[in-house]
């Protein structure tokens, strides 16, 4: 049985092990002196023979905030050709769009040799501007949080995506205080210590479509990470200290703008992104979809042919779609079916003509 001694040494021995956990974190020091004195609080329990409950939720905490990157900072890719060849590559059209990504980066580039910088990248505080939160509106599958993850691919920062959809309590951003049992961070701070650095590009993903019964309190967690002028301060309530967001990209993107507070829309530059024309859609589906779905299902594109003429009717399968998505899925069903005829041994070569055309659409 172990003795109350034996528990007492493996207290203190935890207990030291923090100490160094914290020594090794490069916490702003206002913070290290505070979770410094918890410690040495719990050292003086526990020298007079009390175990602290205080122990699980303060070990816990520290573990949290030496696991933040307070002073690790990305590298932002300047380089507009390499940009614009990204933003090409990924997304067919959208010239609006990518126009206005590039003239980010633009501006970037451009406080950058005002400040004297010779790199062809910038990292730390000073990477931050006070650009505006683009915010993509459009119909559901045109390509909003691709157009983000592309976004952060070109600026070669890390990519956050927190989905607002059918969110419920702000506390989902916010985080709860370290009192509350099995308290935690919220998702803005979860996801910088999943991505190690200080400035992401962070997608708030359909803020549009957040709980009607807790719109009022997300909204306003919403126009602080937002504000420039609060988000450098942003305070998690698991984490109660303020924490830098300036040096973050914040997106945003809705189905359309009637549900979101004025105050937020204020903070945003939206960015109209309309629906698809069959003719974007039939390059679309035969340069960037179509491709990448044989790839995806083990097929060469020898082995699965479109006639030209058929686009139309594999666009148009249900009827008309805003976005992509369904066009996406019927690609991807005509691919399946082949990649099961072949390794059935039907054949190893198939043209989809007018006349079997129906024998590889989905069946919905």
């Amino acid at each position: 049985m172990e003795t109350v001694s034996t528990k007492h040494k493996y207290l203190f021995e935890e207990l030291d092990m923090l100490e160094k956990k914290i020594g090794a974190a490069a916490l702003p020091r206002e913070l290290s002196n505070r979770v410094v004195a918890m410690i040495e609080r719990l050292n003086r329990m526990a020298k007079f023979g009390g175990y602290s409950g205080e122990f699980e939720t303060i070990a816990r905490y520290i573990d949290w905030i030496t696991a933040l990157p307070w002073d690790d900072y990305s590298e932002d890719t300047l380089d507009l050709k390499m940009a614009k060849e990204i933003l090409d590559e990924n997304h067919y059209g959208m010239e609006a769009v990518k126009e206005r990504i590039l003239e980010y980066l633009a501006v970037l580039r451009l406080t950058k040799k005002k400040r004297g910088l010779k790199q062809e990248v910038i990292s730390g505080p000073l990477a931050a501007t006070r650009a505006s939160v683009l915010c993509f509106v459009g119909l559901p599958g045109i390509g909003k949080t691709s157009v983000a993850y592309s976004i952060a691919h070109a600026m070669g920062r890390k990519f956050i995506r927190i989905p607002m959809g059918g969110m419920g309590s702000a506390t989902q951003l916010r985080g709860q205080g370290k009192s509350v049992s099995n308290a935690e961070p919220g998702q803005v701070i979860k996801n910088i210590r999943r991505v190690k650095f200080m400035n992401p590009v962070i997608l708030f993903d359909e803020i549009d479509r957040v709980s009607e019964h807790a719109r009022s309190e997300i909204m306003g967690v919403l126009l602080e990470l937002l504000d420039p002028e609060q988000n450098m301060a942003f305070t998690d309530y698991y984490i109660d200290f303020p924490f830098d967001l300036s040096s973050a990209m914040f997106l945003c993107s809705a189905n359309n703008t009637g549900s979101i507070a004025n105050a937020v829309l204020d903070r945003l530059e939206v960015i109209d992104m309309p629906a698809y024309t069959d003719e974007e859609k039939k390059v679309i589906g035969r340069d960037y979809l179509f491709p990448k779905a044989l790839k995806e299902m083990g097929l060469s594109e020898e082995q699965l042919i479109i006639v030209g003429d058929l686009w139309p009717k594999i666009i148009r399968p249900l009827g008309y779609d805003a976005g992509i998505r369904t066009l996406d899925r019927t690609l991807r069903g005509i691919c399946r079916k082949v990649a099961r005829k072949i390794v059935e041994g039907d054949d190893t070569v198939f043209n989809i003509t007018v006349d079997n055309v129906k024998e590889f659409l989905p069946k919905w």
